[in-house]
């Protein structure tokens, strides 16, 4: 009995090996390897085994991510309030001295229709269980009013605590506590081909999820137009986003946050098959610095930089001037790789320049992460701060080379970069809005009057006590929290547009424009 069972094992090993033995020699003659249907294939190819580890898209379950997430989305309301001619329609109509002087229009004591505040609607996540909720810019941008509600109903007015216009990310606070948040999970770990969810207020539909797969990374698709300081690596998916998703969740099937849904590409401004997210790589750096500094603590290479694929293209473009055409032809013969991001020119102020890196050179990996792009290369530095030191790897005329960086800021230093301070320190004046028995004596309908005077840009400017404030960027002040928005907005606001002009007239009749530089 036992010969019998030792002679079927010997048969059944020897039958095993034969075969393995067959197919490695016919492979490694470049033989045609039969497959199960018998057809026969003429290409050379690796045999793989079958991935039995694999589950099959039918049984992803997307119920535990979808139920762990809606809760920590939240719904956002953006009022923008129209600027207003007058305080009201039952207001007394008064002749407006200032109007008059500088041609603003109403010369009469009729009343002019009064334009309606325009409202926006998006969506957020909330990251701390004490109110803090992240968005896109575009979402909040020149909002005067917040509400957020969450997926219980709850309503709250959101305080912006700061904003990225080159990574489209705010961030807001709300005065709760307890709150439901959806955890980080690791945008660098994602795979093409992965499930991703979208959840979000589509349409004010509250609570909507949709699902798909990550289509590509690092993605850019121009958003901001020729702005070069615009930081794209996009997630890119399939899962269905429409108006009102901007600022809501991107998360796996483990239901961890690994993007904040941004844009969508469309002809007709709804879903057209794609959507983009911007990894939490790069959002969580972002709100961490807003939260922390009041400001984003950007680190610079001081590099211009172009994809290595995008220099062909380039070249080929038809009429492209002679001299350019040179200059990416000489970059071209040194490149001697597919991917990377080739280095074109320096800043004034490189720090990549002082560790080594020359022109020509195609950078391929930052701390041994990868770096297929341009915009690869933009998303894996925004992770890190001023002073932080990185290893940058490059390819140089087909020879690896790695150095040793200091990042530094725009500045040159690594200094923090502090965030927009309070706007009345700032301006060093006190404010109060004018009386109804004030604005009657004075003939005007609205304006606030600066009753005090300390250190500051407008004492600077020339400002006197005394001095009554109507127009401030061509908005109409009213009230001193009025002034303090519009300041507060222009500090949040892009650093070369940091000033306001104040339009307004003394007691004696005398009116004046001052222009003020708020820049420190």
């Amino acid at each position: 009995m036992w010969k019998n069972v030792l002679g079927i094992v010997l048969v059944a090993a020897i039958s095993a090996g034969a075969a393995v033995g067959t197919s490695a020699y016919l492979i490694n003659k470049n033989q045609p390897v039969f497959s199960a249907s018998g057809s026969a294939s003429t290409f050379n190819q690796p045999i793989r085994l079958a991935g039995y580890n694999t589950v099959a898209a039918e049984n992803t379950d997307f119920t535990t991510a979808a139920e762990s997430t809606v809760h920590g989305v939240v719904h956002i309301k953006a009022t923008t309030n129209a600027k207003q001619y007058a305080d009201g329609g039952n207001q007394p109509q008064y002749v407006d001295p200032f109007e008059y002087f500088f041609g603003f229009g109403g010369r009469g004591g009729f009343q002019r229709p009064q334009p309606q505040p325009r409202v926006g609607a998006g969506s957020g996540v909330i990251i701390s269980t004490d109110g803090y909720i992240i968005t896109n810019n575009h979402v909040i941008d020149g909002a005067d009013e917040l509400e957020v509600t969450l997926n219980d109903n709850r309503k709250f007015v959101a305080k912006l605590v700061g904003t990225d216009p080159t990574t489209d990310i705010a961030l807001l606070k709300v005065d709760a506590k307890d709150l439901p948040t959806i955890p980080f999970g690791d945008s660098e770990k994602l795979k093409v081909g992965e499930w991703v969810l979208a959840v979000g207020n589509p349409f004010n539909l509250t609570s909507t999820v949709t699902a798909g797969i990550v289509s590509a990374k690092g993605r850019g698709i121009s958003m901001g137009g020729g702005d070069k300081s615009k930081i794209e690596s996009f997630i890119q998916t399939d899962a269905a986003v429409n108006p009102g998703n901007s600022g809501g969740a991107l998360v796996n099937t483990k239901g961890e946050l690994v993007g904040i849904n941004t844009a969508i590409y469309s002809e007709t401004g709804n879903f057209a098959g794609y959507s983009f997210a911007v990894p939490i790589s790069i959002a969580g750096k972002v709100a961490n610095d807003l939260k922390q500094y009041g400001t984003v603590q950007r680190a610079i290479l001081g590099v211009q930089i172009m994809s290595v694929g995008d220099i062909a293209d380039m070249l080929g473009y038809p009429n492209l001037p002679a001299k350019q055409k040179e200059e990416l032809s000489a970059l071209k013969s040194k490149i001697k790789v597919s991917e990377g991001a080739c280095v074109a020119d320096f800043a004034d102020r490189s720090t990549a320049k002082e560790a080594g890196i020359e022109k020509g050179d195609v950078i391929v990996a930052v701390n041994g992460a990868k770096v297929k792009s341009a915009n690869a290369l933009q998303e894996q530095i925004s992770k890190y701060r001023p002073g932080d030191k990185v290893q940058v790897t490059v390819d140089r005329n087909g020879s690896t080379k790695t150095f040793n960086v200091e990042l530094r800021n725009a500045q040159g230093s690594t200094a923090v970069v502090k965030g927009a301070a309070d706007s009345a320190e700032v301006l060093g004046a006190a404010f109060s809005a004018l009386t109804n028995e004030q604005k009657r004596e004075l003939g005007v309908s609205y304006g606030i009057e600066v009753t005090g005077l300390l250190n500051g840009k407008l004492k600077d400017a020339g400002i006197k006590k005394g001095f009554i404030i109507m127009v401030v960027n061509d908005q109409k002040i009213s009230s001193p929290e009025q002034l303090e928005r519009i300041v507060d907005k222009v500090f949040k606001g892009n650093e070369d547009d940091r000033y306001i002009v104040v339009k307004g007239f003394y007691r004696n009749g005398r009116t004046k424009v001052y222009a003020i530089d708020l820049a420190e």
